[in-house]
């Protein structure tokens, strides 16, 4: 019995690790039409989305499609400097501000919009992603581990 539920437990563990199912053409193609220079493409299913870690111009990049193919988004970390001032000023404004920043991401979203997703955190056990838009304003904050 020991035997069993030995075995039974190094088959999850090793299928954990696997890929649940094959990402499918149509997202791949989409893939490389929206992003034929990029280079070093790693594919995740996150079972509602599939994922593609990726480089293009040396700078690393995370794309989200849907099953169809369907571009979603792409994210990139970025630094404090880049970010709009309308941004800036937001999160200055923002019960926030006073919270230490510790990462910045670029959101590319479909009809050219961009959001800005910024980490802060107060102590080890108190941190927040907040979501912006191109004007400054807050649209989430979302608590993180």
């Amino acid at each position: 019995m020991k035997k069993l539920l030995l075995m039974l437990l190094m088959a999850v563990s090793i299928g954990s690790f696997a890929q649940l199912r094959k990402i499918p053409a149509v997202v791949t193609d989409a893939f490389k039409q929206k992003y034929p220079q990029a280079a070093e493409v790693e594919w995740k299913d996150k079972i509602t989305v599939f994922m593609a870690s990726f480089l293009e111009d040396g700078v690393k990049y995370e794309a989200r499609f849907n099953k169809r193919g369907t571009w979603q988004q792409t994210e990139n970390e970025t630094n404090e400097a880049s970010l709009p001032s309308e941004v800036k000023d937001g999160l200055e404004k923002s019960k926030y501000a006073d919270w230490e920043t510790t990462a910045f991401y670029l959101i590319s979203l479909p009809d050219d919009n961009t959001q800005y997703r910024i980490t802060v955190k107060k102590s080890d056990l108190q941190k927040k992603n907040l979501l912006f838009n191109n004007e400054g304003k807050l649209l989430k904050d979302n608590i993180t581990l």
